[in-house]
């Protein structure tokens, strides 16, 4: 019975009930600093939620660097009466899926229940933020999972260039540091830490929900209440704002690896300037666009240097980022900063071409709506929505705010947000190797030549791929789910939701 719910809410959750125009979004009025947006959808009979609370990384003390993540992994080891194998028996029993996703500036939480559940798995998610056991075996076994996943990215070198380039890059603020923290800061956080943590920011003020599915209002207000009505009402310390970013030049991080990883940043734009809907336009024919994408044209197609290329921009509640991510062979580093620094410029200078321009609205206007597509994927992207501070009417906006762009905006934020010459570039690995390859990688086009800017772009071959999550985003834990019973923690990356 139990394995008929999973599948049953498996298909549920990834079926479609609505596209991004027929998605009526409402707001609920559950007092004063909680926003909550829902959608009313009897098509099928689940509910899914996520919520944001002020409980990201940037707020861990500065000695225990992790404290949040740390903090919420243990959200489902146990609550109330229920032990940790009690909690996630119960949870399993009704087929819930409940998960945890620590990022820079909030906790995210995620719940996708068949309506019919839907009370007690707002109960138990409730039972969870308000009476945390944090008993002791839970935190060692959490502290040994973290611990070992830490030992594994120290030896990857996407992992070691994302957390030294945001060390690098952000300096003394606390977004430098890596939002699961080291090994050393994670062997001295301690029961009183965690509890803190919790009392401080599982809070009720600046919560963002969303809810989307076989729910009305009413219905709705009683379910937010269970969950989170016990919440204590009061604000999160602030975060710091952001006085610096960046410095210039490359920075190695040594790896004995055949493929080093490289990330390049600058100063972005935060998600409230008037520029940022021009410049991720901009962004997408740049590097955001897959093999569409100048990078990806210049890096791969032309001289094979690496299998992908892409670019981001990052918005956090106190900063922008712009982020480029490319891997390639030892030997090969110093060409591909030379094309990259190359192709930045030459955008930077002139901007995108009509078709190019156009082939990116055709895009970023079409693959919208199915962000929508379901349940679980209309509350990823309202609550991302809410997290940036944008309005309910955003969705009905959100492509005419794209067609307007032109080619004139482009070439004015281009020249604003990506000019090479104060780029900070982090290399995890080495910049030496053996002599170079002439024979370009599988898929790769010709043979390597001189770094220079592109003579004219070259026409999409294929479709881009979904929006990529930015550098910021890449350190961040991996969302956690409840555990079945003698099975080991599972784990699976949250939908990358559209700008």
């Amino acid at each position: 019975m139990k394995r008929l719910l999973a599948i049953l809410l498996l298909v549920c959750a990834f079926s479609v009930p609505a596209a991004a125009a027929t998605v009526n979004v409402k707001n609920l009025d559950m007092g004063k600093n909680v926003q909550v947006w829902y959608v009313e959808d009897h098509t099928l009979p689940m509910i899914a939620l996520t919520a944001a609370l002020p409980a990201g990384s940037a707020y861990d003390p500065k000695d225990k660097p992790g404290l949040a993540a740390f903090t919420a992994d243990l959200l489902n080891e146990g609550a109330g009466n229920l032990k940790s194998q009690e909690f996630q028996t119960a949870l399993s029993n009704k087929a819930i899926r409940l998960n945890m996703t620590p990022t820079r500036d909030y906790l995210v939480i995620s719940i996708v229940t068949l309506s019919e559940n839907a009370k007690e798995a707002f109960r138990l998610l409730g039972l969870a933020l308000t009476r945390p056991r944090f008993d002791n075996d839970a935190i060692t076994r959490v502290r040994a999972q973290i611990v070992a996943a830490l030992q594994q990215e120290d030896e990857d070198p996407q992992d070691v260039a994302s957390k030294g380039f945001m060390n690098t890059f952000m300096g003394s603020h606390p977004y430098a540091h890596p939002i699961n923290g080291t090994t050393a800061s994670i062997s001295r956080i301690n029961r009183n830490d965690v509890r803190a943590f919790a009392r401080e920011h599982w809070v009720r003020n600046g919560l963002k929900i969303s809810v989307s599915g076989d729910v009305d209002p009413e219905t709705l207000k009683v379910l937010i209440g269970s969950a989170f009505g016990q919440l204590p009402a009061k604000w999160a310390p602030p975060i710091p704002p952001v006085r610096h970013m960046g410095v210039p030049g490359v920075h190695v991080i040594p790896l004995h690896v055949p493929q080093p990883t490289a990330v390049f940043g600058l100063p972005g734009i935060l998600r409230s300037d008037r520029d940022f809907i021009p410049a991720y336009v901009a962004n997408y024919v740049l590097g955001g666009g897959g093999f569409s994408s100048r990078l990806m044209q210049e890096v791969r197609e032309k001289r094979g240097l690496t299998y992908g290329i892409s670019s981001s921009l990052d918005t956090l509640r106190k900063a922008g980022i712009f982020a480029v991510q490319v891997a390639t062979r030892a030997n090969a580093m110093q060409q591909t900063i030379d094309v990259v620094r190359a192709t930045m410029k030459d955008f930077a200078d002139n901007g995108a071409t009509d078709k190019e321009l156009a082939d990116a609205k055709t895009y970023i206007t079409g693959s919208f709506p199915l962000a929508f597509s379901s349940n679980s994927g209309i509350v990823t992207q309202l609550n991302s929505f809410q997290r940036v501070g944008l309005p309910i009417d955003y969705i009905a906006k959100r492509n005419a705010l794209i067609n307007a762009v032109t080619v004139e905006d482009v070439k004015r934020v281009a020249k604003r947000v990506f000019n090479p010459n104060k780029m900070t570039i982090l290399v995890g690995g080495s910049m030496q190797g053996g002599p170079a390859r002439t024979k370009p990688l599988p898929g790769g086009g010709k043979p390597p030549t001189p770094a220079q800017p592109p003579a004219k772009p070259a026409a999409p071959k294929t479709a881009a791929p979904a929006p990529k999550p930015p550098v910021a985003s890449t350190t961040a834990a991996k969302p956690k789910e409840q555990r079945q019973p003698g099975s080991p923690a599972a784990a699976a990356p949250a939908n990358t939701p559209h700008p």
